[in-house]
């Protein structure tokens, strides 16, 4: 299997530093793989033209292998009525920052893999693409392993895992319940069926016969040690690397991270329509967790964005999503090339 998980990730170690939309760009990328992992570029929330400047600028700085990571939902329709009742749900919010509601934005910066984006990259040839929320369409996946690509995705059950391989995975996540930022929920959004990463790593390894990496809650070397022995192919890390120097990370960000009494996390879907994994802070606490009143991916975060905005020139996070993973013992404010030497090698 190492040389399976080796053909897969063409990397001298078999960790990948998660894509974290958001707080990163290409510079903690290029540190990664320069350090001898796997760097990823999230590209979810970039123009077609930022992502090829990404892609550039990892070319320009490195030869080594890197990830490229993108959506792959389907983008629900704007619904005025609900879009509507949610803004009234928010309006005191508003109110309260003596701002008003922007109703003429409808866009939310989420878009999914297309042929587009494919023609835009397709003469880069990227050798590793992730997705998130499933697999794109079969003619797309099918020009990704045309010019040589690889494809790998997050599962959240054994049931997403099977699905993955059947439909032309190369290479399963096991996104468990710890991991931080948006689950890849994309068979059932049934929260119930979430599991911490042991569990749903078992339960996946059997599941399909492609390498498996193990993703959530790993965030030292006795982690990385743990899930090899348990299985695993590989890992992916995100949190571990949201303080470190390459990251974009903002100031209020990583102040909440570092505040021990700010360490409890919970899944939320409140920022974005999608269930995901940060800091519990005001909006989470007021507006709940799970509200039913948020619109579908990605239109909830429209309204939401607006209250981040003007927080944000307040200095405070009431409305800022800080997506974190639940261990935070690997973040420290160091580069990231030391930081994946030390989950290698616990230097």
């Amino acid at each position: 299997m190492k040389e399976h998980i080796f053909n897969l990730l063409g990397t001298q170690y078999p960790l990948i530093q998660a894509p974290m939309a958001g707080v990163q760009d290409s510079k903690l990328a290029i540190a990664v793989s320069e350090a001898g992992g796997v760097g990823s570029v999230p590209c979810g929330m970039l123009s077609i033209e930022q992502i090829v400047h990404e892609i550039k600028a990892v070319d320009s700085a490195s030869n080594k292998p890197f990830n490229l990571n993108f959506f792959c939902h389907k983008p629900e329709p704007y619904d005025p009525t609900r879009q509507n009742k949610w803004q009234k749900r928010l309006q005191p919010y508003f109110t309260e920052l003596g701002a008003e509601i922007d109703s003429n934005d409808k866009q939310a910066s989420r878009m999914p893999f297309s042929h587009d984006i494919a023609d835009a990259i397709e003469s880069f040839k990227p050798q590793l693409i992730s997705f998130h929320f499933g697999l794109p369409s079969k003619d797309l996946m099918q020009r990704i392993k045309g010019w040589g690509g690889k494809v790998i995705s997050s599962a959240t059950t054994a049931g997403e895992a099977a699905w993955l391989e059947a439909n032309g995975a190369d290479g399963v996540i096991a996104q468990g319940l710890e991991a931080g930022g948006h689950r890849g929920m994309f068979l059932s959004m049934d929260l119930s069926t979430q599991q911490r990463m042991t569990t749903l790593l078992a339960q996946i390894i059997d599941a399909v016969t492609v390498p498996v990496i193990a993703a959530g809650g790993i965030a030292n070397n006795s982690d990385v040690k743990a899930a090899l022995a348990l299985g695993a192919s590989a890992v992916q890390v995100g949190t571990a690397y949201l303080l470190c120097t390459e990251a974009t990370t903002s100031d209020l960000h990583r102040d909440a991270i570092k505040n021990r009494e700010r360490s409890e996390t919970a899944v939320t879907n409140i920022f974005s329509g999608k269930p995901a994994r940060g800091i519990i802070n005001r909006a989470m606490k007021e507006v709940g967790l799970m509200n039913e009143l948020a619109p579908g991916f990605p239109h909830t975060a429209i309204e939401m964005s607006q209250l981040r905005r003007h927080s944000k020139k307040l200095g405070r996070d009431d409305f800022i999503p800080l997506w974190c993973g639940q261990n935070t013992q690997g973040c420290s404010e160091a580069s990231a090339s030391v930081i994946t030497k030390q989950l290698v090698y616990g230097l």
